[in-house]
């Protein structure tokens, strides 16, 4: 008993080390310590990951066709974040939306889907919850405040989302700036934070996570790897815990 107790505390303390900078690394997973298990995070492209914890796998916005899934699990879960076609891509959603997978979107992504994904998903607005197993999903909102962008993210049309299991809290920004609600998040295990002038500029996202302090934080859908880069330059600069994973998402 003492040496499991011993383990999970070590396996936590790697989890949530101070780490400067991660690099690219061989494989293309990553893995962490959960309760009754791992989570795994797996990049594809753009806002697309694969997410394992325990129980479930959860595709997020999952573009790019099957192939860029082969040989990963199919999904249970599936969350759209809103409509753009680099979040909502419904030829892909035809290939990996199986009989047992629950769809979640915005409403606005819900006017985009053909009829038979429509009658397969759930619509969850900004502030709802589901629990789909032992997963517990809130949607947050994900909106821009400069004016020059809010035409293409208003308040209260898009989605973030914040997972709870295994005793775990992943967030997942969405388009978003580092908004009121993004600061107000506590106790985030892993972020995903959209790098990019239409979202987060590198500035921006360090700003959020010195507020929000995930212990490991992925910049993802960002348009360059000089923006990805400033990003993680600006959390060091900054003195923060986080420990910033740098990974292909172009």
């Amino acid at each position: 008993m003492k040496r499991a107790v011993m383990r999970t505390c070590l396996l936590w303390l790697a989890f949530a080390a101070p780490a400067a900078l991660a690099g690219s690394g061989a494989g293309r997973a990553d893995r962490y310590p959960a309760d009754g298990g791992e989570i795994v995070v797996t990049p594809i492209a753009q806002a697309s990951f694969v997410l394992e914890v325990p129980g479930m796998v959860i595709y997020n916005d999952p573009v790019g066709g099957k192939a860029a899934y082969a040989g990963l699990a199919a999904p249970g879960l599936v969350l759209v974040c809103h409509e753009h076609e680099d979040h909502l891509d419904v030829e892909t959603l035809r290939a990996v939306v199986g009989p047992g997978t629950t769809l979640v979107v915005n409403p606005a992504s819900l006017e985009k889907l053909p009829a038979a994904l429509k009658a397969r998903a759930k619509t969850l607005r900004n502030g709802e919850t589901l629990q789909v197993g032992a997963v517990r999903i809130e949607a947050l909102p994900a909106y821009h405040t400069a004016p020059a962008y809010t035409a293409y993210h208003p308040r209260g049309r898009d989605n973030g989302y914040l997972l709870s299991t295994s005793g775990r809290r992943i967030y997942i920004s969405g388009d978003t700036d580092t908004t009121t609600e993004v600061r107000a998040l506590k106790d985030i295990d892993i972020a995903f934070l959209a790098i990019s002038r239409w979202t987060m500029s590198a500035p921006r996202g360090v700003e959020a996570v010195k507020a929000v302090a995930p212990r490991v934080a992925y910049p993802y859908h960002y348009e360059s790897v000089r923006e990805r880069d400033a990003f993680a330059e600006g959390v060091r600069a900054a003195g923060s815990p986080t420990r910033v994973v740098l990974r292909d998402w172009r």
